[in-house]
């Protein structure tokens, strides 16, 4: 057993395929199946079902799985805490930012680091937050900018940087748009155009209707806030959007309750020792706030 079968067999669970595992990992694909014969032969276990094009973890298959994952996670940590005594910033630098952060806030941030660390080679992946922070609770990512969650894994570290303040908005001529002040109750007697229950930032404005025992009247989902600017804008609903998004064809309501305020910021995994390219740009976040 050895890395190379161990990437290849995490490669075919990934993708559920020899083939896209091969295009992945920049192989032949009866490599691919070679590696898996030999680590089903060291384990004298078969660990995937082939049936048809169908590619499934067998029982053995799914034990391995996550023992796979830390072997690999140990290895590349320990040969990140060896290179990082040399004090070198170089090597990869495996980082995942939300389409929001990227857009407004990383990108002086990036070109200043790129500009100072040229050695540093970035697999640089755009994310949802909620998809940036499993990467870095599985190990696949080693750090990610996001919208932090309001109930972190206690294995995660979040460090807020930024403050986003978001507020209600809906169209010039939606009903709401001429009143002075509104309760959150009048905005459940509309429509609500939000972000996807799974995400942290419906997960904070949930829990404030929660809190005033109110449930969400929600029409529309998306995860991608320009589309519910857009909708919000030709009168589909109410939505809560940042500050740094709001335009003149948006209304800013100004309801009864407390501003929400969500925190962006970096996550890393507890257990993981930093690279020293890791550490130069979490130092460049915080000397930026």
């Amino acid at each position: 057993m050895d890395t190379h079968t161990l990437t290849a067999f995490l490669a075919v669970a990934d993708t559920q395929s020899f083939s896209q595992a091969a295009e992945q990992l920049f192989i032949t694909q009866s490599a691919v199946s070679k590696r898996i014969a030999l680590l089903e032969e060291q384990l004298d276990q078969r660990l995937f079902d082939r049936i048809g094009r169908k590619v499934s973890l067998t029982e053995a298959g799914d034990a391995l799985l996550p023992r796979a994952k830390n072997i690999l996670n140990e290895i590349k940590d320990a040969t990140r805490a060896m290179g990082n005594l040399s004090g070198e910033v170089s090597g990869i630098l495996s980082l995942a930012a939300s389409h929001h952060i990227s857009l407004h806030r990383l990108p002086p941030i990036l070109r200043a680091f790129t500009r100072r660390y040229p050695q540093v080679t970035l697999d640089l992946r755009f994310h949802e937050s909620e998809i940036a922070y499993n990467g870095v609770q599985h190990g696949d990512l080693e750090l990610a900018l996001i919208t932090l969650s309001p109930h972190p894994d206690p294995m995660i570290c979040s460090y807020p940087i930024w403050e986003d303040r978001l507020q209600y908005v809906v169209a010039k001529d939606h009903p709401l748009a001429k009143k002075p002040q509104v309760s959150l109750s009048e905005l459940t007697g509309h429509a609500a155009i939000l972000p996807s229950e799974s995400t942290f930032t419906h997960q904070i404005v949930a829990d404030q209707f929660q809190r005033n025992d109110l449930a969400l009247n929600v029409m529309m989902s998306t995860n991608y806030l320009d589309t519910i600017r857009m909708m919000v804008s030709i009168g589909l609903g109410w939505s809560l959007l940042p500050e740094t998004m709001i335009d003149e064809s948006l209304t800013i309501l100004h309801p009864s309750a407390e501003p929400i305020v969500r925190e962006l910021g970096y996550i890393y995994h507890r257990d993981r020792t930093l690279s020293n390219a890791a550490s130069a740009l979490v130092s460049m976040l915080t000397n930026t706030e």
